[in-house]
C-alpha cells in the first residue's frame, strides 16, 4: 500500500519518549521529514540520533516547546516551517496524567491535566490549522484515550480532556473539511514504556513506571479481549495509516488501538 508520505513535512509532540517515539520511527520510515516538539530537548535529540541510525538520509529537526505555552507552540511551528517549508501532518502526541481517586486528586494535578492534555491539543491546532487551511491540505492525528471513550477510574478529569480532545478533532474536522483538512484520533491501550527506554524527568512515567511490575502488566492485560497489552508501534502504525494518503476520505473518526478494550 503506497501511504503517500514520502517528503511530506510532519510535526510531532513529545517525540522523545514512548508513544511518540515509535510514532518518530514509522514517519521516518515512510521518508517523512520530522519534527520533534519536545519539552525535553535532549530526549528528542537521542530520538532522532536512533533515526539517523535506522533510516539515514531522514531530516529530523527537534524544537524544545512546551505546549502548554501558546506563544513557544507558535514560535516551533514557525521553525518548522522555516527549516521544511510547511506542515502536511500534525501528531498531538504529548499526554500527562497521574492515576488518583477524583477525591484524593490535588487541584494543582487536575489543572496540569487540563493544560497539558487539552489546552495543549488547542495551541497547536490554533498554531497548525490557519496554515493548512490557506494551502487547502493537512492531516492531524492526535493521541485521545480510551479513557475519553468510556470514562477511566482512577482518571476523572484526564479522561474528561481526552474526551475532549475527541470532540475538539470532530468539531475542527466539520468547519475545514471544505479545505480539504482532516481530523483523526488513535485511543492507546495502556503503554508502558520498557525499563530500558530513557525517559524524560517530565515524564507521567516516573510516577508510574515502577507501579507496573509484571504482576500487574499480566493483571491489566486481562482486562484486553487480545489479553496483552498495547505496543507503542502498534499505535504508531494506526497514526501513520490516518495521516496518509491511504485515508484521504476518513475523517472526524476514532480509533481505538486497545485489543478490544471497550468495544466501541
Amino acid at each position: 500500500m503506497e501511504l503517500g508520505l514520502k517528503g511530506k513535512n510532519v510535526i510531532i509532540t513529545g517525540g522523545g519518549s514512548n508513544i511518540g517515539r515509535a510514532i518518530v520511527h514509522a514517519f521516518a520510515a515512510e521518508g517523512s521529514n520530522i519534527t520533534i516538539a519536545e519539552l525535553a530537548p535532549s530526549h528528542g535529540e537521542k530520538v532522532a540520533e536512533e533515526v539517523a541510525g535506522t533510516n539515514p538520509g531522514t531530516r529530523v529537526k527537534v524544537i524544545a516547546t512546551d505546549v502548554t505555552d501558546h506563544f513557544q507552540v507558535g514560535k516551533m511551528v514557525e521553525q518548522s516551517i522555516s527549516e521544511f517549508g510547511s506542515v502536511d501532518v500534525l501528531v498531538n502526541n504529548v499526554g500527562w496524567t497521574i492515576d488518583r481517586l477524583f477525591l484524593e486528586k490535588p487541584r494543582e494535578e487536575w489543572e496540569k491535566e487540563v493544560k497539558v492534555n487539552l489546552w495543549g491539543a488547542i495551541n497547536c491546532f490554533d498554531a497548525v490549522v490557519p496554515r493548512m487551511v490557506e494551502r487547502e491540505s493537512g492531516a492531524v492525528v492526535s493521541i485521545s484515550s480510551d479513557a475519553g471513550r468510556m470514562g477511566e477510574y482512577r482518571e476523572a478529569v484526564y479522561s474528561a480532556c481526552k474526551g475532549g480532545v475527541i470532540a475538539l478533532s470532530k468539531s475542527v474536522a466539520r468547519e475545514t473539511g471544505r479545505y480539504g483538512l482532516r481530523f483523526n484520533v488513535v485511543c492507546p491501550g495502556l503503554v508502558v514504556p520498557p525499563q530500558e527506554e530513557s525517559i524524560s524527568g517530565e515524564s507521567m512515567w516516573n510516577h508510574m513506571r515502577d507501579i507496573f511490575t509484571d504482576d500487574v502488566r499480566e493483571k491489566a492485560a486481562r482486562n484486553y479481549i487480545l489479553r496483552r497489552l498495547t505496543t507503542a508501534k502498534e499505535v504508531a502504525n494506526a497514526v501513520v495509516f490516518l495521516a496518509s494518503d491511504a485515508a484521504s476520505f476518513i475523517t472526524g473518526q476514532t480509533l481505538s488501538v486497545s485489543g478490544g478494550y471497550t468495544m466501541m
